[in-house]
């Protein structure tokens, strides 16, 4: 039993001998393609590439980075539902793509329990709340005046429609009482560049894509969306502190391969994915960008895939915003 085990743990490094196995070549042997579903700029740019970084290091072969954006970053990640389940193509799931999307679309494509083989997770990172320093409110109760003074007048730029960004400016304006308007973009970096400009006032965007312009002033950061401040923005105060209880909404990233991929395969990617988090260097990086760690095993993910779907399937419903 003890050698049947271990040729079967072996196959995929090709280290297993035997009629037909001698030639096998032990993964990964040519370039992984990791498909992060959103444009360059944003938060799952900033952390994915960082992984396929230190990841590429560890594993010795390339891990080059696919940005495939278009609604919602569903188009993307129905791609790799879609590829060759070898390991060689990933992607970088997150709460938008893999809990949201699949509740505001009727069709989007995949299902994320049923055409995925969870790798493992990644971490967290709540959204901020944040505005042009030109517009005149500097807290969330003077934003929530100031928009039920001008109703339908406040506009909110997101990373696109069925995003966590969206979904988070909806959930806010159904607990404040008041009425926004949503302007969707291809991704944070669009959005947040819109805003820098001026031409919206106001966004919800990761803290790891907007922290930089907050510390520079070229933003004003009025709330975080998650249940506790962030080590990185500390002065800024929850939604729950700033006058909107029980507010939470924080986003996670992890790796998924297609399903079927062989379970050799995705221990060695979850193995090599956990080393690449317990290394300084990946800890300095996502640290400074806001985001907190929290590895695990592939069981780990997808269980926390399962009820992230359920919960933001409920503030999808309540928002009202499903999509055909």
């Amino acid at each position: 039993m003890r050698n049947a085990w271990l040729c079967t743990a072996l196959l995929v490094f090709g280290l297993c001998g035997g009629p037909g196995r001698a030639q096998a070549q032990p993964f990964p042997n040519r370039t992984i393609t990791l498909v992060i579903p959103f444009p360059p700029g944003g938060s799952t740019s900033i952390v994915g590439r960082v992984i396929a970084d230190r990841m590429s290091q560890l594993l010795g072969q390339s891990i080059v980075v696919d940005n495939r954006a278009g609604a919602g970053g569903t188009f993307g990640t129905r791609i790799v539902a879609k590829s060759d389940p070898d390991g060689y193509t990933i992607l970088l799931g997150y709460t938008g793509t893999l809990a949201i999307g699949p509740s505001l679309y009727k069709n989007v494509g995949y299902d994320p329990r049923k055409d995925f083989a969870p790798i493992g997770m990644i971490g967290n990172a709540p959204n901020s709340l944040v505005v042009h320093p030109a517009f005149p409110v500097t807290t969330v109760a003077e934003l929530i005046a100031y928009a039920k003074a001008h109703p339908g007048k406040v506009n909110f730029g997101s990373a696109g429609a069925g995003t966590v960004s969206h979904i988070t400016g909806e959930y806010f304006a159904r607990a404040a009482g008041i009425t926004l308007v949503h302007i969707p973009y291809k991704g944070t970096g669009p959005a947040l560049t819109d805003l820098l400009g001026g031409h919206i006032p106001m966004a919800f965007a990761p803290i790891p894509a907007a922290h930089a312009n907050v510390s520079a002033g070229l933003l004003r950061a009025l709330a975080v969306t998650s249940a506790t401040r962030s080590s990185l923005l500390p002065q800024v105060p929850t939604m729950s502190e700033a006058g909107v209880p029980g507010f939470d909404a924080s986003l996670y990233y992890g790796l998924v391969a297609p399903a079927g991929t062989p379970r050799p395969v995705i221990d060695k990617l979850n193995t090599v994915l956990r080393a690449a988090l317990a290394s300084d260097e990946v800890k300095k990086q996502l640290g400074l960008d806001g985001t907190e760690i929290t590895p695990g095993t592939p069981e780990d993910y997808a269980d926390f895939i399962d009820k992230d779907e359920k919960k933001w399937a409920e503030l999808v419903k309540a928002s009202g915003v499903e999509q055909e």
